[in-house]
């Protein structure tokens, strides 16, 4: 009688390789911070984290009651792809009262406006497309291009953001599919692109083609100055600007919602990129947080005079913190500011000694699609408070003289 052996454990084989996107595309730097950092005793500069106290629990909980209460089965049910219509029906009216002509028909509700640049990314891009941003650029944005396999070329620019004589002159050269942007109160910088240069962003969309993807998660979060207009309000831009915006900082990151607006043709090729990741987003987070809309103004409001105050805090315990030379930006809104310490200092490099002072931030240079400035780091502002912000500040002082 034969025996057959079984074969030898080394000599099974081995299965396919992942997808090569999935290979050449890393994991975001800063998550890799927060989870190295997430011991309690340190001050975390370096997370885009709203201030939990903050959160409106009371009322975000008497939300989903009342929905779980009146209307059970449409909240525990699937939804419509595009989004719950009473959902979309208070954000299209937000929209226009901020100076944008909006239909709930022309929105598409998201899993977080994150989902909303995957989708974007999905229906725009073949791998091998150019795609131009800001520099420094968002970077989960960088990340959601490079699994797309798209080419990602750096707009040069300033304080005020990006240069419009240079966008023109990379559009002609390089013939890309979008500009990707973050105009106001841009994570990582702060800075606020001027009226003047988004009504020369959007020229420049309308003479050459080039669609704008402008992400706005910060806009209601302004402390000081005037509203900007989004650029998909300037003459130019209507019809080739997605508009992506997100609750995640103005009432809470864990319900996931964000939300798309674009024209027609891209909102429906979005919608069926919707379909194959995720049918729809939860209904029940969608009804609750449409309940929370009555009140989202005056839950903000308070947000803000809280922000503000840690803004300015940290402003002001920035210069005995960074050493002589160093510079750094006043941002009117937002969550961060940029810092640039004198040119011998690598924040990289640097960040390790700090971090054993028990206090954290985010090196700039992982924010660059181009060459990237190694002297900079980047400070959430909003989830310490003004003592925890000057102790902080202190050991990240301490850290910096080594």
């Amino acid at each position: 009688m034969t025996v057959i052996e079984p074969a030898p454990h080394h000599a099974r084989a081995a299965v396919p390789p992942l997808a090569a996107r999935t290979r050449s595309v890393g994991g975001s730097p800063v998550r890799d911070i927060l989870a190295v950092t997430a011991r309690p005793e340190v001050i975390n500069f370096a997370g885009g984290l709203p201030a939990p106290e903050l959160f409106d629990r009371e009322g975000i909980a008497a939300a989903f009651r009342d929905v779980l209460a009146e209307t059970p089965a449409q909240a525990l049910q699937y939804s419509v792809t595009e989004g719950e219509p009473g959902l979309r029906r208070g954000l299209a009216a937000r929209m226009a009262a901020h100076g944008l002509a909006t239909d709930a028909d022309d929105l598409l509700v998201t899993t977080g406006s994150q989902q909303g640049l995957s989708l974007l990314a999905t229906a725009l891009l073949e791998p091998g497309d150019t795609v131009l941003v800001e520099d420094p650029c968002y970077l989960a944005a960088l990340q959601a291009f490079g699994l797309a396999g798209a080419r990602v070329v750096a707009v040069p620019g300033d304080a005020d953001g990006v240069d419009p004589q240079a966008l023109e002159d990379l559009v002609a050269r390089e013939r890309p599919k979008l500009l990707y942007t973050v105009p106001t109160f841009q994570n990582p910088t702060g800075r606020t692109l001027p009226a003047e240069r988004r009504a020369a962003v959007a020229r420049v969309a309308a003479r050459t083609g080039v669609w704008i993807v402008e992400d706005d998660p910060y806009g209601e979060l302004r402390y000081e100055g005037e509203r900007v207009p989004w650029i998909a309000s300037y003459p130019g831009a209507e019809d080739r600007t997605a508009l992506l915006g997100s609750f995640s900082k103005v009432m809470a990151p864990g319900i996931r919602l964000g939300w798309l607006r674009a024209p027609a043709a891209l909102r429906r090729a979005c919608v069926v990129a919707k379909q194959a990741a995720d049918l729809h987003t939860p209904t029940v987070n969608q009804l609750a947080a449409a309940r929370y809309l009555t009140g989202l103004d005056a839950h903000v409001a308070r947000v803000r005079d809280v922000y503000r105050e840690r803004r300015d805090a940290m402003l002001a315990g920035l210069p005995a913190a960074l050493p002589q030379g160093s510079a750094w930006n006043r941002p009117e809104g937002g969550m961060f500011l940029w810092a640039r310490l004198p040119k011998a200092y690598d924040t990289t490099a640097l960040l390790p000694k700090v971090v054993r002072h028990d206090v954290a931030y985010v090196p700039g240079a992982p924010f660059y699609a181009g060459e990237p400035d190694h002297s900079t780091l980047r400070l959430c502002f909003v989830t310490q408070t003004p003592e925890e912000t000057g102790e902080g500040l202190s050991r990240l002082a301490e850290g910096l003289r080594g």
